[in-house]
């Protein structure tokens, strides 16, 4: 379900020119263990100007949006929570805003879903993602895609913790450090 779903929402992003990436679990999917996730997460190279955009690719999809008042929810939270009418599965569009996360999208690698290609969040900007999320869900999918991927771009994911830290003044690079003593 989550595949068709998939296989559905890619080629309407690009034929809006929408640059967008899958993260969450999803993406973890990919790159790590599989695991039971409910939704889709997808960031997207637009900021809340390319409402619009989504809004006319949404009824195609065979997507229903979740709020009432797009555009002042979409303001205050940076995403748009879809369900799929069909299997019931949420999508949410998640507008970026920052250069961390336009050069994520940059970033991300094509990967095939049957005769479709979906652009996924390098395994690297998976692993940035779910250790500032931080959930212990999250740290879980950190160590399993660092253990079945022992060849990543240390530096990149290092750099950008390290960036978080200072703008978020959180503890990001000292998780990511524990984790991987643990895994070594």
């Amino acid at each position: 379900m989550f595949e068709r779903l998939l296989k559905k929402v890619a080629p309407q992003l690009k034929k809006a020119s929408i640059p967008y990436m899958v993260i969450g679990g999803q993406a973890v999917l990919i790159y790590g263990e599989p695991r039971l996730t409910r939704d889709i997460d997808i960031t997207m190279g637009i900021s809340v100007d390319g409402l619009d955009k989504v809004k006319k690719i949404i009824p195609i999809i065979g997507l229903k949006s979740l709020v009432q008042k797009e555009k002042e929810f979409v303001e205050r939270n940076m995403v748009l929570p879809t369900i799929d009418q069909k299997s019931g599965i949420r999508v949410d569009f998640i507008f970026s805003f920052s250069l961390y996360e336009r050069q994520a999208i940059e970033r991300a690698k094509d990967i095939k879903l049957g005769n479709s290609f979906v652009r996924f969040a390098s395994l690297e900007d998976v692993v940035i993602h779910k250790v500032i999320a931080g959930r212990a869900r999250d740290l879980e999918d950190v160590k399993s895609i660092l253990l079945k991927n022992p060849k990543y771009d240390l530096v990149y994911i290092k750099k950008w913790l390290k960036e978080f830290d200072k703008s978020l003044g959180g503890k990001y690079l000292k998780i990511f450090r524990k984790i991987e003593k643990e895994i070594s």
